[in-house]
Parts: C-alpha cells; sequence; structure tokens
C-alpha cells in the first residue's frame, strides 16, 4: 500500500483519480492548490511514496511546485499532468525535476502503469545498494536504480532525465553523439524540438562531474555534432 498525493485543481479529475488509486489499494490525498502542495510536501518529507501534479495550477504551477522541491533535496517521485504535449514542454517538466510526463487526456490504465513504475523505483531506492546496478567511470560510480551520483565523498541525486543522459553518454563513451540522436534515443522525443534544452542538462551534468566545469575533461563539446563522453 502507497501513500500518493494528487495535486489537481478540477476536482471532477482529482476526485476521478482518488477514486481509482483508492480502488487499486493507495492510500490518496488531494490538494487543488500548487503552493498548498508544495508547503504539505515539505513539511511531511517521508509521507507519500509518489506525487500526481498537474502543471496549471493556482498558487504556484506544478513546474515551479516539482523545481523547488528537488532545490530542497526532496526527490519523492513526480508523474507530471498536462494539457500541454509539445516536445518543449515535456522537456520544461523534466528539466524541473520531474520523473515522468503524461499529456491530457489520458488512459486510465496507462497513468496507472507509469505510477506503478514510479513506485518500483522507490522501492529499488530503498533496497540494498548493493542489488543495484551500477555504471563506473573515471573514479565515479552512477547507482542506476537510486539515480545517484557518486563522486568521491560527494553523493548527487540525479533526476531520471539526467540519469538516462548520462548513462547513454557514458555506454557510448569515445563517440561523437548528436543531440537529435539524444532527443530520439534517450528520451523518446521525435518532433521538432529545440535542442539548446539538451546543454541545460550537460551544464548541470558537469557541474557533478568535472572538477573544473568550465574546462571539462569527460563531458566533451563536439561543435557542430553534441557532446562526447571521454574517461
Amino acid at each position: 500500500m502507497s501513500h500518493i498525493l494528487i495535486v489537481e485543481d478540477e476536482a471532477h479529475l482529482a476526485e476521478g483519480l482518488r477514486f481509482n488509486l483508492e480502488a487499486e489499494g493507495h492510500v490518496v490525498d488531494v490538494d487543488g492548490d500548487g503552493q498548498a502542495a508544495l508547503d504539505r510536501l515539505l513539511a511531511n518529507r517521508a509521507t507519500y511514496d509518489a506525487v500526481i501534479l498537474d502543471v496549471m495550477l493556482p498558487g504556484r504551477n506544478g513546474f515551479d511546485v516539482v523545481k523547488q522541491l528537488r532545490a530542497a533535496g526532496h526527490f519523492v517521485p513526480v508523474l507530471m499532468l498536462t494539457a500541454r504535449s509539445r516536445p518543449a514542454d515535456v522537456l520544461q517538466g523534466f528539466e524541473a525535476g520531474a520523473d515522468d510526463y503524461l499529456p491530457k487526456p489520458f488512459e486510465l490504465q496507462i497513468l496507472l502503469a507509469r505510477l506503478r513504475g514510479l513506485l518500483r523505483r522507490r522501492q529499488w531506492m530503498q533496497q540494498d545498494q548493493h542489488e543495484h546496478e551500477h555504471l563506473t567511470f573515471a573514479g565515479r560510480t552512477l547507482d542506476l536504480e537510486a539515480l545517484e551520483l557518486k563522486v568521491g565523498e560527494k553523493a548527487y541525486q540525479l533526476t531520471q532525465m539526467e540519469s538516462d543522459l548520462l548513462q547513454y553518454l557514458v555506454r557510448n563513451a569515445g563517440r561523437a553523439v548528436s543531440r537529435k540522436a539524444i532527443l530520439e534515443e534517450v528520451w523518446d522525443l521525435h518532433e521538432d524540438t529545440d535542442t539548446r534544452a539538451i546543454d541545460n542538462f550537460i551544464v548541470r551534468l558537469r557541474r557533478y562531474l568535472e572538477v573544473d566545469p568550465t574546462k571539462p575533461q569527460h563531458l566533451l563539446t563536439v561543435r557542430g555534432v553534441g557532446y562526447k563522453f571521454v574517461e
């Protein structure tokens, strides 16, 4: 049994989700205001196992809510719901720190499947770290299930998007990969998208990985192509 917070200001949709999630055996709370939901989550860090978060909310929008959660070191899994399904909006949600994204209108069974995936990931994070799959490179260790990057004595919590991107680059070490390939093969975005969003992810990863992010030794820019990981 998991404890789920639904943050949705459309009352009929929120109550429909509550009914179906409770039928699945979950304990469910509902908030219709972004700021109220953020306050609740920060005050009750250990209470919730996942959050279903709408983007368009009174008080504070969903992008801001998840961004503030991550800035506060709160990494509860977040599934964002929105009527805005353009690739640029999807990337904005992931950049803010969301773990998954579902455009409205959606099928209930799809939402339930996505939620189960987030809950499984949370269970993995709570297991013994030795059971996880790890990638080790250049004195760094990436825990693929816990979404954690260890650099010496420091540990950085990654979002799912950051972890997926770093994993892809490491597994293609020494090969230049294009921004288009990253969009399609890592994030499954096939439409015309402003690829500059990828650059923002690279900047963040360099802060974790590099001794001097302004002079990268591992995440290199390949002019006119994209990026390359060098161990």
